[in-house]
């Protein structure tokens, strides 16, 4: 193993099941054999076996993502490990990733580092998710069983630390929709748009996307809708947190694999990979942000700015100078935020966005979602040959970036990720606000319609505040004008804020 030798892409694979259930228990998928199929459809594509394999990482699953998540189907407490034995593979390092969507970007980077200080030759970076069949196994009464293990030694990264605070618990937000929608409605009041208007925008921006998904293979949601489907809410495309329409939201009930296979460039003229199918790491960035709730902005993200910003100066490249671009679409809002850093006005702009179709229509495929992006960048690049493509994969809420500037042009040297940047400033939170303005804000909707509604504030000195809607300011948020800007009255509960419109 050369100290020093360039690292290089030179396979991908992904996999998809529709299982559903409905023809009983033959042929459901699990994490495990998604994973497999797609790591021996990038081994294929390398035109390797799994034999010359130095390393193995799986990127977490959702049942290992949330802390004392069940796993209803049985437990695979060595995903890494078994991956490697159904690959036949002997690795000598084995990685179970920690929690976020940067994973997959994130791990490139890594394995890039590592074959380039000579750790490794060959890198297998992998993941799944089958969300699709646990669901439907359970509609359906079927059994099935994921459960396994293997005697391999392995690293497991664990849930990778907090990204939510107990006073954002206590006023209800929690899931990723709410805090996400935190962000959508505060760029709609930065735009002077309403709640309709702003889902006309969500709309036009994502239409594209299922036009993509409709015609890329491995799409789990192949259907093109239309910018009044997506914009209406209806019940095939129900509210769920304003202004967030069903098909605004990542979809997880997904079976979906994917994987990539890097090596050092030394190893690939030895096993004689075609130079046409290498493509190279020109530049990696990455960045974290603090709690939302501490965030100086949130019409916006300060950690896509830092990693899109040093993954091209690393790679000596402007965004002018991306062809393609698979950019993390969970929400509208991480879409608007990336575009807005990188200058890409979507609907003037013929380049593409998305090489997948985005996590709503190709699939969300929990952490796993950006090597689908990677895999599909590759074989555009291919294409494409000398052309430039940006990934940005994205973790929590705007909370962990990861970038990637590849391309099949060699660089002349290779630089490994910096160390991943962190912020320096903290929004002050007041506990017990009297008073203030409203920052930002949404509603969550049940099955019977809204919930409850929360804002984020600011008070006379600038300090932040959350708080709860009261039934009568619940109905104001609700109006079609948003409330951004408006003087409330705040009284405490315990550790419960709530707010009354004045």
């Amino acid at each position: 193993m050369a100290k020093g030798s360039m690292p290089v892409l030179v396979g991908v694979g992904q996999a998809l099941s529709t299982w559903d259930g409905s023809d009983g228990a033959d042929g459901a998928p699990s994490p495990l054999s998604l994973a497999t199929t797609a790591s021996k459809a990038a081994l294929s594509d390398a035109g390797i076996g799994a034999d010359g394999v130095d390393a193995i990482t799986f990127v977490r699953i959702f049942e290992d993502s949330v802390p004392g998540a069940p796993h209803p189907h049985g437990h695979n407490k060595n995903l890494p490990g078994t991956l490697a034995r159904d690959l036949g593979a002997t690795p000598s390092t084995l990685i179970y990733s920690d929690v976020g969507g940067q994973s997959p970007q994130a791990l490139a980077n890594e394995m890039a580092k590592r074959i380039h200080e000579g750790e490794f030759d060959v890198a297998l970076v992998a993941g799944s998710e089958a969300n699709l069949a646990s669901k439907s196994a359970r509609r359906n009464n079927i059994d099935i069983d994921w459960a396994d293990d293997d005697e391999a030694p392995y690293e497991d990264r664990g849930l990778g630390g907090k990204m939510i605070t107990r006073t954002e618990i206590k006023h209800g937000i929690a899931a990723p929709a709410y805090f996400y929608a935190l962000f959508e409605n505060a760029i709609a009041a930065r735009e002077g748009r309403t709640r309709s208007e702003q889902r006309e925008a969500m709309a036009r921006l994502f239409q594209p996307f299922t036009e993509v998904a409709a015609e890329n293979p491995f799409s789990q949601f192949p259907t093109e809708r239309s910018v009044e489907f997506l914009a209406t809410p209806s019940p095939e495309n129900y509210e769920f947190a304003d202004p967030f329409l069903k098909w605004h939201i990542a979809q997880d009930a997904v079976n979906q694999g994917g994987a990539i296979l890097l090596m050092s460039e030394d190893k690939a003229d030895e096993l004689g990979i075609p130079a046409d199918k290498r493509v190279y790491l020109h530049g990696a960035g990455e960045a974290k942000d603090d709690f939302i709730s501490e965030r100086p902005r949130l019409d916006g993200s300060w950690a896509m700015e830092q990693a899109i910003k040093r993954a091209l100066s690393q790679a000596g490249k402007t965004p002018g100078g991306m062809a393609a671009f698979d950019l993390y679409s969970c929400f509208p809002c991480a879409v608007f935020s990336s575009i807005q850093e990188l200058g890409i006005d979507p609907e003037a702009d013929a380049r593409p966005i998305t090489l997948t179709g985005g996590l709503p229509f190709f699939g969300g495929a929990g952490n796993n979602y950006s090597m689908h992006g990677i895999a599909s960048m590759t074989e555009w690049l291919r294409e494409n040959q000398g052309a430039f493509g940006l990934v940005l994969a994205n973790g929590g809420w705007m909370t962990k970036e990861a970038v990637g500037v590849w391309s099949t042009s060699r660089p002349d040297t290779f630089t490994p990720v910096e160390e991943i940047a962190a912020p320096t400033e903290k929004v002050e939170i007041d506990p017990a606000p009297s008073a203030g303005t409203v920052e930002t804000f949404t509603v969550m909707h049940g099955k019977k319609g809204p919930t409850h509604g929360v804002v984020f504030g600011r008070t006379e000195s600038g300090a932040r505040f959350l708080a709860k809607a009261s039934p009568a300011a619940l109905e104001v948020l609700r109006e079609n004008e948003s409330p951004v800007g408006r003087k409330v009255r705040v009284e405490q509960d315990g550790e419960v804020n709530t707010f009354h419109f004045v």
